[in-house]
């Protein structure tokens, strides 16, 4: 498939959603509940979650019980976590069971979260008893981690079980294990030992037992494994779904690849936001109240109004160098803009370098010194433009000295930049922080202050102040 195949799918994909929200609300305006009943039966679940997530709330609940229960259940799974908390509220209690229960473990320790305590609780004291299980199982766990977004429903067998009488099996549990193209090979104790999969047990003789044909080196995570390192083991080995063992190896879920999608999408967003200094704690932004924005917001604008306030401190110091030569004062902009460019430029490749691990076979100081050579040569090519047009600007008079001043300090400015860019996401890794979220804000703190120095220092050499 082309790009432009993709492209045009997305967007037809976008107009079929587009379309069925805007029919379903036209058809529940008229009270054609059998049109509108009829509108959705050969549309996808994901398509009908956003298309009811579209509606006016009045018109979700409505839209909602048109569904057969089978289809209800995997449209719920779809939408977003307000829709779901707004339909459970105005759900009769049997109609919450009926869902909650038929959910997913890792969905709904996931719906969970984002519910009120009490909610949770009442809900889960009337789950049956081994979805119950299953759930505070997850709950159990610490956030982001493997153990909180796994599924314990998976198929897992014996050693000594042939291939035909575990086919059999999965034959019988396909309608309740979530992914049947792994079964995982277990000891007495359950203990991972091995792992079969689909195609394997297809190609091999039935009277054959998993023993004899399972991998026995299996990659497995720990149920404390961070989110993010999940989703890097499954990209990296191309897997549909990873084993999760406990502490004594014993195995107690799997993670799917669904699942590591959402993980990556989720993690690529906080860091998108934190390198624009924006705290997003996992909501959707743009339904967040306005007040709890700019609360996130206003932190590091204020870290950057301080970092100003000191950068005036030390122009206004230099009063004597620019009363003299008040040109000066022109480029001040031009060289700490282009210093926080380059720097923003230094830590973006970086950070995502650390995030991709990229960056592992290279050592810190390797990749620092790269991007001081980078910031050199863009110094030096920046500089003699900047040098060429700040002469023959009007108000430099043609002054040469101030504008070889001005070159000077852009390059010099270029590869401070460089260096803080590159460096400073290591530093705050090693620091227990997160680069992304604390480079950008530091890196403007250091351009803006070390830059107007070295400028003014360059000018006062110079020019002979």
């Amino acid at each position: 498939m082309t790009e432009n195949q993709i492209i045009n799918n997305k967007d037809s994909r976008h107009e079929l959603r587009d379309l069925v929200a805007s029919q379903l609300k036209l058809m529940l305006d008229a009270n054609n509940l059998q049109g509108a009943k009829s509108l959705l039966i050969p549309v996808q679940p994901v398509d009908i979650a956003e298309a009811i997530g579209d509606l006016p709330e009045a018109m979700q609940l409505i839209a909602f019980r048109l569904l057969n229960k089978t289809e209800a259940i995997d449209v719920y799974e779809h939408l977003d976590y307000t829709t779901q908390q707004s339909l459970i509220e105005e759900f009769k209690r049997q109609d919450v069971l009926d869902i909650v229960d038929k959910m997913s473990p890792d969905d709904r320790a996931r719906l969970f979260d984002e519910l009120p305590a009490s909610v949770v609780k009442r809900i889960l004291a009337q789950l049956s008893p081994e979805e119950r299980q299953a759930t505070n199982l997850l709950l159990g766990y610490e956030e982001n981690t493997a153990g909180r977004i796994m599924t314990p429903e998976y198929t897992s067998s014996k050693a000594n079980i042939t291939l035909e009488e575990t086919l059999n099996r999965l034959r019988s549990h396909a309608t309740i294990s979530e992914l049947i193209y792994y079964i995982y090979v277990t000891d007495e104790s359950r203990h991972l030992t091995g792992v079969v999969s689909l195609k394997d047990l297809v190609t091999h003789e039935p009277q054959q037992t998993l023993g004899e044909i399972m991998k026995s080196d299996v990659i497995y995570i720990k149920t404390d494994m961070d989110q993010e390192e999940v989703a890097k083991v499954v990209q990296r080995y191309d897997f549909l779904a990873v084993p999760v063992v406990d502490r004594e190896l014993r195995l107690v879920g799997i993670v799917t690849v669904d699942d590591v999608i959402d993980i990556i999408e989720k993690e690529a967003t906080e860091d998108i936001y934190a390198l624009g200094a924006v705290q997003s704690d996992g909501d959707n932004y743009f339904e967040t109240n306005l007040f709890t924005v700019a609360r996130r917001r206003v932190t590091w604008l204020l870290v950057l109004l301080f970092t100003n306030t000191i950068t005036g401190s030390i122009i206004g110091g230099q009063e004597e160098l620019l009363t003299r030569i008040t040109v000066l004062a022109a480029f001040i902009p031009l060289l700490i803009g282009s210093g926080g460019n380059i720097g923003t430029q230094s830590s973006t490749v970086v950070i995502r370098g650390l995030s991709t691990d990229e960056l592992k076979d290279l050592g810190v100081g390797k990749v620092i010194f790269r991007e001081a050579i980078a910031g050199a040569l863009l110094g030096l090519g920046l500089g003699l433009i900047t040098i060429l047009w700040a002469y023959l600007l009007p108000q430099s008079q043609r002054n040469l000295t101030v504008a070889v001043t001005v070159g000077i300090s852009l390059m010099a400015i270029s590869i401070l930049a460089s260096i803080a860019g590159s460096g400073l996401p290591f530093l705050f890794k090693l620091l227990k922080l997160d680069p992304a979220l604390m480079s950008g804000p530091f890196i403007s703190t250091a351009v803006d202050v070390l830059g107007v120095l070295i400028y003014f220092s360059i000018a006062g050499y110079v020019l002979g102040f």
